[in-house]
Parts: structure tokens; sequence; C-alpha cells
């Protein structure tokens, strides 16, 4: 039985990850993949069962990633403002950091690889509960409207990945340069709770 190099299986997850931004999954197949990585598409299957045993393996990798970020220094228990800053604070790190897996995370969870994923990460439950809490939490101490989950998603969060967005592609509208600050930041978020508060 040949033996797993980890230096290998780095190069076979970013190289991954690439192929699947820059040209989805249309694009993506084993052979290519081994190609790009200069090794035999045999050396693939030692890693991996198949194509979607990849996908689904790297894209949990990069879900649990994100969850852990994304709740470091964070607690349900703090108020609202605070809890909802400290979540900005820690997706714009994540994503300013990893903005490549990022983009593969993006495309992977609206495939049918998302929900197996997500199911397939006890910790995401862990997670569900702790962003549950903190909103109820939030609505139980009146610091928050009551409404949709949807409708919270899209005011409590759209704006900071719209920004984080532009960030990425380095301009805003009109094609004007962009780089996202802390400043810029707090002038949306004090917007964003604005509208979230009663």
């Amino acid at each position: 039985m040949r033996v797993r190099d980890i230096d290998k299986e780095k190069l076979v997850i970013k190289t991954a990850i690439d192929q699947i931004v820059q040209e989805g999954f249309q694009g993506f197949s084993m052979n290519k993949l081994a190609k790009a990585c200069s090794i035999s598409v045999g050396t693939l299957y030692i890693y991996y069962a198949d194509k979607d045993d990849l996908i689904q393996k790297i894209g949990a990798s990069m879900a649990l990633k994100f969850f852990k970020s994304t709740i470091k220094d964070f607690s349900p228990d703090m108020s609202f403002e605070e809890g909802l800053w400290k979540q900005w604070e820690n997706r714009a790190s994540f994503t300013m950091k990893y903005p490549k897996e990022v983009a593969f995370f993006e495309i992977i969870k609206h495939s049918p690889h998302g929900e197996i994923i997500l199911d397939s990460i006890e910790e995401f439950a862990d997670f569900r509960t702790i962003m549950k809490d903190f909103i109820n939490n939030a609505l139980r101490n009146k610091e928050l409207l009551p409404m949709s989950f949807e409708a919270f998603w899209c005011v409590a969060y759209g704006p900071l990945y719209t920004m984080l967005n532009m960030h990425t592609e380095g301009k805003s509208m009109g094609g004007k340069p962009f780089v996202l600050t802390k400043e810029i930041m707090k002038e949306a978020f004090k917007s964003t709770v604005k509208g979230l508060k009663p």
C-alpha cells in the first residue's frame, strides 16, 4: 500500500481549489487535476475515492476552518451589537486571509455537495446552536427586531459580504479602486445595527 505524502496532498487541495474557482465544476476533472499536480491519477485515489469525495472532503475542511474562525472570541451571551461586530470582524478577517478558499466554498455551498458537506460536519450543529442562541438572547433582551431568519441574515451580513466582494475584486461601483478598512466597516455596521434594533 502506498503511503500518503502530506506535501503532495496539500498541492492537490490547493490546485483543486484553484481549478474549481477558475473553471467551476464543468471544467474540473481528476485527470486534469493530476496533470496540473504532475502526479498520476492513481495517486489521487490514495487520498480520495472519487471526484465527489475529493470535493466534499476539501469542502468540509474549508467549512470547519470557517466555522471555527467565525466563533473565535464570540459568545452567544454577548450583547447583540458586540456579538454582531465580533461576527463581522471574524468573517472579514477570514475572507481577507483566505479569499480563494472562500470563493471555492461559495461555489460548493450552492451545489448539490453543499448540504452533504454541512451534514457531514458535527461541529456545524454546534455552530447553528450558538448562532440560534445569540439571536434568541437578542430577541429576549429586546435588542433585535423580530423578523424571519432570511431577512435577518440579509440585513445583518449582506452589507459585509458586499464590501468583502468589492475588497476581493479591488474595486467598487464603476471600477473605483476599493480596499475595505475598519473605518468603512464601522460605518456600514452602524447603519446595519440601526436597521436591526427595535
